[in-house]
């Protein structure tokens, strides 16, 4: 079917009052895994090329994007393009013409009054090249390695307040809440703070994304679904299903050389654990 946008996957979400999942891809096998588990469980993706992304891909963004765009179109459920923690103006520059609907600027690592300059530019050239753009505020943490901040450490959580100006004044589209999750998670132990959430969806009129995901577990996700989260963003949980397949398959078979055979194995372990998530945030999807 023709490509989806973000912004349109987003908004019949919360009309739904669900959310749409979003997942991040690194190979070709993550586009085939992330299409087939959504068809499997009948609802609608959003395929995410994050900055680090391109960067692990010599910083070629087109091949992963033209490959993402031609399975999108084949796909039997709405697809999606977004790209991810961009901090490159560059980057920014491309994603239209490269099949992107939308994009997620990250000056969050800035002080309020930088991030706000910043995103407020960034939303300017995007929307001129008509893109839907989410932000951040507070901080999600554990990207690039870094560790989680304390919970009481100043910019660890959005604030309400501060939140509700900073998309007055930056004019995005969406806004990515820092409310308890942490990105590279490896364990689904991640506790939300239900009650900001809360106050954040009372605030604000746009829509609330989640990064971090994977760390948190079903409970967690329906959850945040319930109070007010319609995108979250998927990314490790793909990376464990993958290594843990490819690692028992070579274990088993030590003397196997053909990589097909393994990143079948990774493809399908990835495709179930999307479409387990995807069911999770998809209430009344096929089961």
């Amino acid at each position: 079917m023709p490509l989806s946008t973000t912004g349109e996957l987003v908004a019949r979400a919360a009309a739904g009052r669900r959310a749409v999942a979003a997942f991040n891809i690194v190979t070709l096998e993550h586009i085939e895994a992330v299409v087939a588990g959504a068809e499997n469980a009948g609802a609608p993706v959003v395929l995410q090329v994050s900055e680090n992304a391109v960067k692990f891909r010599y910083g070629n963004l087109l091949p992963l994007a033209r490959a993402a765009v031609a399975a999108a179109e084949r796909a039997a459920v709405p697809v999606a393009l977004h790209l991810d923690h961009v901090q490159s103006d560059a980057l920014l520059r491309q994603a239209a013409d490269a099949g992107f609907s939308s994009v997620m600027y990250d000056a969050s690592r800035l002080p309020y009054a930088e991030n706000l300059a910043a995103t407020r530019s960034a939303a300017d050239r995007a929307h001129a090249r008509g893109l839907w753009i989410e932000a951040e505020l507070g901080e999600v943490g554990g990207k690039a390695g870094r560790p989680a901040l304390d919970a009481h450490a100043p910019g660890a959580r959005t604030d309400p307040g501060e939140a509700r100006s900073f998309v007055a004044d930056s004019g995005v589209d969406a806004l990515a809440v820092a409310i308890g999750s942490v990105h590279a998670m490896t364990t689904r132990t991640a506790a939300l703070d239900h009650d900001l959430l809360k106050r954040l969806s009372c605030a604000l009129d746009v829509p609330l994304v989640l990064h971090g995901s994977s760390g948190l577990p079903d409970g967690e996700l329906t959850a945040a679904v319930t109070g007010g989260i319609t995108k979250v963003n998927i990314g490790t949980a793909l990376s464990i299903a993958m290594t843990g397949a490819i690692r028992e398959f070579l274990a088993a078979d030590p003397r196997a050389v053909d990589s097909r055979a393994y990143l079948g194995v990774g493809r399908e372990a990835m495709a179930e654990a999307v479409t387990a998530i995807v069911r999770t945030l998809t209430p009344g999807a096929p089961a």
